[in-house]
């Protein structure tokens, strides 16, 4: 069964197995295909279209600051999260601290706007927390009593699929390691 998320995931996979620096052309090419497209230096008119004129790189944001969405009952949803995920909420004072996440992959992709993926269509978002160890983290949440289902591996590595509350999709991925240098 193919997932969009691995089209996406290997979309990255190429992206970090290959030259950073793909113009937007070649990043979709990988995205729509199994085929790695073949990388060669930008043309003048491609780079400064893609930000990076006169051999200055372009200023680019450095990560995601939060995650923002409506909610019946944001209170009891925050706790919930901050319950089975381990997610810190907002400080209310100061000298609180936020949750801070470790370094690592994040994938930001839209979806057309009748995908199946997130489930229930009436869902407009879905987030995919990075985990250590899947098993541990699924049997966490399924002792409290929360439905977890595990998916069969790919080469990105293992996901889980779960919903808060309040019914939005959550992914749990668990990325595969990478290959021992032979």
């Amino acid at each position: 069964m193919f997932f969009p998320r691995r089209q996406v995931l290997r979309t990255l996979s190429f992206a970090f197995g290959s030259s950073l620096l793909w113009s937007r052309k070649q990043l979709g090419m990988a995205a729509q295909t199994d085929v790695q497209p073949k990388t060669s230096p930008l043309p003048a008119e491609t780079a400064a279209g893609d930000g990076i004129a006169g051999g200055a790189e372009m200023e680019k944001v450095l990560g995601i600051g939060g995650l923002f969405f409506r909610a019946k009952d944001p209170k009891a949803l925050g706790l919930w999260y901050q319950q089975h995920l381990g997610i810190s909420l907002t400080p209310s004072s100061e000298g609180g601290s936020v949750w801070e996440q470790e370094a690592g992959p994040t994938v930001f992709a839209p979806f057309p706007e009748t995908t199946k993926y997130f489930g229930d269509a009436q869902k407009v978002w879905m987030v995919n927390f990075r985990v250590r160890d899947l098993d541990k983290m699924a049997a966490q949440l399924q002792a409290a009593g929360i439905e977890v289902k595990i998916y069969p591996p790919d080469p990105t590595g293992r996901f889980a699929r779960l919903h808060d509350p309040e019914g939005n999709p959550i992914e749990l991925w668990q990325p595969a390691k990478p290959a021992a240098p032979r």
